[in-house]
């Protein structure tokens, strides 16, 4: 064990192989020994085994419905009690857990790398491409998240995937602006001055130098981000604009059980209790890769 753990901190790594685990092994223990960030992580991999083993997990199927149980308090029998159609509230939080993780990771894998590109070029080129880029950007940047999602959503149509493609939309302008800040820090430098004098095309100095340097700045962003990702498109769902019945939406079960919040208040609570804790998971998380992946806490280990 000591052997391994010294060959993933030495100093002088001999492949880049070692050098990608070593930092990965760095960056592990630095985020155990922040509480917060392992809380956010348990919470994290909570909701993802929540979506993988739902079908085991949910003791009621979340569309079958029994009148002659409905609006059950919490019980043995309901753990999160039962809504307006009889439907266990534990159950369809479970497999709610799939919706928003699926909204989560469709758009991150969106908006992030859109966004990574576009401030790359703008950074890299600079001039009036950077003018013309950075101007589309701001147009989007000035305009309220949730308002310019319920705007595309209202031209889109309503459904799930329509909703991952407006909060996609809305989502990538600040990541591009983090990545242009990052590459006009080394856009000058020597490194790259060296590409270029090996006659390295822009597009491989791009993708190959400039990207991977804007990435741990991008995963925090990214990471810091779910939490309003998860509130947008709960929003989204209680407005009936995301999600459609009778899918097991978190937004869309808030909303059908506000007309019961205040003699049956499990409908809408438990759903609220779960959209509160997974974006406090994401934001402690988010809290602690920001802390380990800070330039100015490298040397710390």
């Amino acid at each position: 064990m000591t052997t391994m753990t010294n060959w993933l901190l030495d100093d002088s790594p001999s492949s880049r192989l070692q050098a990608s685990l070593g930092h990965s092994y760095r960056v592990t223990r630095m985020l155990m020994r922040n509480p917060l960030a392992v809380v956010g992580a348990l919470i994290l991999l909570v909701l993802i085994l929540a979506a993988i083993f739902a079908p085991w997990i949910a003791p009621h199927s979340p569309m079958g419905q029994n009148l002659g149980q409905r609006l059950l308090p919490p019980s043995a029998a309901h753990w999160m009690g039962t809504d307006e159609l009889g439907r266990d509230i534990f159950s369809r939080v479970i497999y709610g857990a799939r919706i928003t993780l699926l909204i989560v990771a469709m758009v991150a894998v969106i908006s992030a790398p859109l966004g990574l590109l576009i401030g790359a070029i703008s950074g890299y080129f600079g001039g009036w491409v950077d003018k013309a880029m950075m101007g589309v950007t701001d147009v989007f940047l000035s305009m309220p998240k949730l308002i310019l999602a319920l705007a595309f959503v209202a031209a889109l149509g309503p459904g799930i995937e329509n909703a991952i493609i407006a909060i996609a939309i809305t989502s990538w302008p600040a990541y591009a602006r983090i990545a242009r800040a990052e590459t006009l820090t080394f856009r000058n430098s020597e490194f790259i001055s060296a590409m270029r004098l090996l006659g390295a095309s822009h597009t491989r100095i791009i993708t190959g130098h400039v990207l991977p340097l804007c990435t741990s700045s991008m995963i925090v962003r990214v990471t810091l981000d779910m939490a309003g990702i998860i509130l947008t498109a709960a929003g989204l769902g209680f407005l009936g604009l995301g999600a459609q019945p009778p899918l097991p939406e978190w937004g869309a079960m808030i909303s059908r059980g506000r007309a019961f919040i205040l003699d049956q208040w499990w409908v809408a609570t438990m759903p609220g209790f779960a959209i509160i804790i997974v974006s406090l998971g994401f934001c402690f998380l988010g809290d602690g890769l920001r802390d380990v992946l800070d330039p100015k806490q490298g040397g710390k280990s």
